[in-house]
């Protein structure tokens, strides 16, 4: 059928279906300023197949129509979440994964790209300094890797059909952790939340209390879970710290660097993240700050054979490993995988070493100039070392909060500003993510001066 590329000649009708795509894209990119990071207009075109199928032309017709009702996380003022703007690699990455169409269910359905993912897992764990026996697995999003990373603490600890098992997680963590408690079958109070600090950071003697008091009333812990950068004000909790009395009391330390993992690839930042190395489980996001287009996420544990320990059931239609590795679809629960992985490696070997540096860099000194320009006697600022920072009016009750983030949002958009507009503690705030390479010190200065002049 000719919707299918030719096996045994080239297809230059395939060939110009790209470049004409690919045409359209850089357009799409070239043009972001001239639009507002959010679309004005959304017109969606015809959903439904025709009965003889739709011609190339009409396709990228059709194609073009969608792609005028995006969200451009290119746009300097894209602000409000953790989505900056892909690299050029990783674009090229997704079409070849594409392309190429392998499955990382097994070796004998995607041979190098099998042996790509095991070794580029086994780099980023190295980097955050885990253990020689460590490893990983690429898997589709942050909470999926935060729910595997629970499922195999809940095995190693024996937990698996026990209902006192409990997590333990501060009050501030991502809400993939409800999540994976509810798909673990547990009841809510399983997740045990503790009140932050003033920093946002889960105080070590109120962990202990609570693991003590636990323990005393015959509750079983499956992991204590750690957060390498909060969703509202990048704050990480301490790491050493708990991974130090989580080593004295035998418990399964789950660290979700989702945001701040990647922070640790750099040797002027790897501080920020002190005492991953001795998590037994890490959720990587790449995608949140090194502009791997989605997904990139990982699941790294420091011992690889507990992945499969925890999801093998046999795979007899499928070949054994050539190697003595395990088979992807044995250490996860995803089966079928796309080679997204290519996207991550394409990304990172185009930045380099000293390009992902100056990337990390550059990303936490545009929140620090940020902070810098805000007026701090109007705003109640709220942070942490990472580059997301919060807003809210100082002086204005609670309820009041609420109009003035709407308000301001608003007037933000008229100004292509894209912010968030989270609750915390009972106060709306407005979050800027200082992720986007694009954005530069005018518009911060701008951005700044418009929400110093809000109140």
């Amino acid at each position: 059928m000719e919707f299918f590329v030719s096996p045994d000649r080239a297809d230059p009708k395939f060939e110009a279906f790209l470049v004409d795509a690919s045409s359209k894209l850089c357009n799409w990119l070239a043009t972001t300023n001239e639009r507002a990071p959010l679309p004005s207009v959304c017109n969606l075109p015809e959903v439904e197949p025709t009965s003889e199928g739709a011609s190339t032309t009409r396709l990228l017709e059709d194609l073009e129509l969608l792609m005028a009702g995006s969200y451009q996380p290119s746009h300097p003022g894209a602000l409000a979440h953790l989505d900056p703007p892909p690299l050029t690699a990783s674009i090229v990455g997704e079409l070849i994964s594409a392309g190429l169409n392998n499955n990382l269910l097994a070796e004998e359905l995607s041979p190098s790209i099998t042996k790509l993912e095991r070794n580029l897992s086994k780099w980023f764990a190295d980097k955050l300094g885990l253990p020689e026996t460590a490893g990983g697995i690429s898997v589709s999003g942050g909470s999926l890797a935060n729910l595997m990373g629970l499922l195999v603490a809940r095995f190693k600890a024996h937990l698996s059909y026990d209902s006192n098992a409990f997590v333990i997680a501060s009050d501030e963590a991502h809400v993939s952790i409800a999540r994976a408690i509810s798909v673990m079958g547990l009841p809510p109070e399983a997740l045990c939340r503790l009140s932050t600090d003033e920093d946002g950071r889960i105080p070590l003697e109120a962990l202990k209390q609570e693991i003590y008091k636990k323990k005393f009333e015959g509750k079983k812990c499956v992991a204590v879970i750690a957060t390498a950068g909060t969703t509202i004000r990048g704050a990480i909790d301490p790491i050493e710290n708990i991974s130090e009395f989580c080593s004295d009391e035998g418990l399964w330390l789950h660290v979700d660097a989702a945001i701040g993992g990647v922070f640790a690839l750099s040797d002027s930042t790897s501080g920020l993240v002190k005492g991953i190395e001795k998590a037994d489980s890490v959720t990587v996001n790449p995608q949140k700050v090194l502009g791997i287009s989605k997904t990139s996420s990982l699941l790294l544990v420091a011992n690889k054979a507990n992945l499969y320990s925890c999801f093998s059931t046999g795979f007899p239609y499928i070949e054994p490993s050539i190697g003595n590795d395990f088979q992807g679809g044995e250490i996860g629960l995803q089966g079928t995988r796309s080679a997204e992985i290519i996207k991550l490696w394409l990304g990172i070997r185009q930045l380099g070493e000293n390009g992902i540096q100056r990337l990390l860099d550059e990303t936490l000194n545009r929140r620090s100039y940020f902070h810098a320009q805000l007026d701090i006697t109007k705003l109640n600022v709220i942070t942490g070392p990472l580059h997301l920072i919060a807003v809210t009016p100082k002086n204005q009750k609670e309820h009041l909060t609420a109009s003035w983030s709407d308000t301001t949002k608003k007037l933000l958009f008229r100004k292509r500003f894209m912010l968030s507009s989270p609750q915390y503690k009972g106060r709306s705030y407005l979050k800027a993510v200082m992720g986007n390479p694009h954005t530069k010190m005018r518009h911060i200065e701008e951005l700044a001066q418009i929400l110093n002049q809000s109140i």
